[in-house]
């Protein structure tokens, strides 16, 4: 017999991603993207730094933890099982042309998803890591 588990207080909390540079990935998700810096720390004993970007507080919603290895000189091998973040924006083709201007990769410029449905596009931040914009009014 098993017993099912109380997640009724669980809830996510953040997604971690490694960042080659990270004021460039901090200026990238704060000024380009409207997030703010929650928390930065360094830890000199690991040589890594931890970084903490979101729309609110931690203790509101999820946040992404861009994490700095110290000493890292090559970019990051993405791999291919990782998808992209999502963000919503009121104003996708505004937030676009905003974004091209600031030298933001835009890959999958702004559209109607090609089956039907939302309006979307996708960038990628300094690393390569594709954020989907998905516009919500």
């Amino acid at each position: 017999m098993s017993k099912d588990i109380d997640t009724g207080k669980d809830r996510f909390l953040h997604t971690l991603i490694r960042v080659k540079d990270l004021d460039k990935s901090i200026d990238f998700y704060t000024r380009l993207l409207g997030m703010k810096l929650t928390r930065k720390t360094d830890y000199p004993s690991g040589e890594f730094t931890l970084a903490f970007v979101g729309y609110g507080e931690e203790s509101e919603g999820a946040v992404i933890e861009l994490t700095h290895n110290w000493g890292q000189e090559k970019p990051y091998d993405l791999g291919n099982a990782f998808g992209h973040l999502a963000i919503g924006v009121p104003d996708i083709y505004g937030t676009c042309t905003q974004l091209e201007k600031e030298g933001v990769n835009i890959p999958r410029p702004p559209g109607p998803m090609k089956h039907g449905g939302s309006v979307i596009a996708f960038i990628e931040d300094p690393d390569g890591y594709k954020i989907e914009l998905i516009e919500r009014a």
